[in-house]
């Protein structure tokens, strides 16, 4: 497939706080270099990583640094990233609403852009106005523009409102009407940014599916920047994760997600000694865990091998006879995929220090990481007061799941997060079929 965008070492510089350079001769210095003589800024510094958490040491930024990448025609590429990495200000640069301050952008067709609510839409002008404008800055006909009028208006639910001015529509139906102008007017290069999380559960679903079609059935290129990972799962084919203005990662979207995803989960253990930050604030703590370990290789669980828990486990009440242990697992996406409670456990008399064995013999999860919160109960879900104690994110682990058959570990896994087990099929003939 021919090449439809093309980013070579692109680097985009802003400066903090006031742009000058703070004197009227190193000003006009500036104005005579630049604007008479042609030449480039005599006092533009090298700026400093655009990490948003740390303080600045430097007046200019790196919004990006050095992004190179290329996007084949009838691509959908997800872009994800923490705010601030830098994936807002790559859009701007391929919709040319800025320019790179290092490095070119090649892109093959017309662009259009939704960046933010109400983009390229003048508000004192009607719905039906501002496509026919939109239209014509994408380099459209009145006669191709008339042709999709109707598609548009009805795509975007807002026929009532059409030939009313823009600024009494709501951010949600400006959503509506940017992205079904900028989807339906044919542009070879769609770009999408944050805003259709704007938009109602009913249009998302509509934005998604036009957007797959535009890829697939039509053959153009959609860049798509969301926070919402199931969407760009769901939509994308490869994916590019931004970190500090800076390529983190590339590859398909399904693994850029784990990637993103993973990344809090970045470190693995397998003991833990419980410090009051593990503690939730609304727990009685009659009944604490002390420490917690996992008897498992935390850096590799194979998917076939029971979980198993040693816990020491405090009694502060001598009057709590009894108690239930659970536990939660939830994955790199903060999901929790499931859930286990023992049966109700009588406690020694005469030990406030205990020791608590528990397993899972079976946990069918599949390949990825995963990190567990315990509690522990009064075995009366009909007791308001139910938890004596809850601990977060206490052991860390990742199953490696396994071709059993061969013994070797799957490189991939797409299928979701549990491994279900079944029964072994039973095969019968059928001696009457039915029609």
């Amino acid at each position: 497939m021919p090449t439809a965008i093309e980013f070579n070492h692109v680097s985009k510089e802003y400066r903090l706080g006031l742009v000058s350079t703070k004197t009227l001769s190193y000003d006009l210095d500036r104005w005579w270099k630049m604007h008479v003589l042609g030449k480039e800024d005599p006092y533009l510094q090298i700026g400093s990583v655009n990490d948003r958490s740390k303080a600045a040491d430097s007046d200019f930024v790196w919004a990006l640094k050095d992004i190179d990448f290329k996007v084949e025609q009838g691509d959908v590429v997800g872009i994800i990233g923490k705010n601030g990495a830098g994936k807002s200000t790559l859009l701007k640069l391929l919709s040319r609403v800025t320019s790179p301050t290092t490095g070119t952008i090649k892109a093959r067709g017309r662009i259009a852009s939704l960046l933010e609510v109400g983009t390229g839409f003048h508000r004192e002008l009607t719905g039906r106005e501002n496509i026919y404008m939109n239209g014509a800055i994408l380099g459209m006909t009145k006669n191709e523009i008339d042709r999709k009028l109707d598609e548009i208006i009805d795509f975007s639910g807002c026929e009532r409102y059409i030939d009313t001015p823009v600024k009494r529509y709501s951010s949600g139906m400006t959503v509506r009407l940017g992205f079904a102008v900028a989807a339906f007017l044919e542009p070879e290069i769609l770009v999408v940014d944050e805003v259709l999380a704007v938009g109602d559960a009913e249009f998302q679903k509509k934005a998604i599916g036009k957007m797959h079609d535009i890829s697939k059935g039509e053959g153009r290129t959609v860049l798509f920047v969301s926070h919402n990972m199931g969407s760009v799962r769901q939509l994308c084919k490869n994916g590019m994760v931004l970190h500090n203005g800076s390529i983190a990662f590339t590859g398909t979207a399904a693994d850029c997600v784990d990637y993103y995803n993973g990344a809090n989960l970045a470190e693995l253990y397998n003991y833990t000694k419980i410090e009051n930050h593990h503690h939730w604030d609304n727990v009685i703590r009659e009944v604490e865990y002390v420490s917690i370990r996992m008897l498992n290789d935390c850096n590799s669980v194979a998917n076939e091998e029971p979980l198993s828990f040693v816990m020491e486990v405090k009694r502060n009440v001598s009057m709590i006879h009894n108690c239930q242990f659970g536990l939660s697992i939830r994955d790199s996406g903060e999901n929790i995929v499931g859930a286990a409670w023992s049966e109700k456990v009588e406690l020694p008399e005469n030990a406030d220090l205990m020791r608590v064995e528990m397993s899972l013999p079976n946990h069918q999860l599949a390949k990825g990481r995963y990190k567990v919160n315990f509690s522990i109960g009064n075995c009366d879900f009909n007791n308001p007061i139910y938890d004596f104690d809850i601990v977060s994110d206490v052991i860390r682990f990742e199953v490696n799941y396994k071709d059993i058959a061969h013994n070797q570990p799957f490189t991939s896994w797409k299928h979701g997060r549990i491994a279900f087990v079944t029964s072994t099929p039973v095969i019968a003939p059928i001696s009457n079929p039915t029609n």
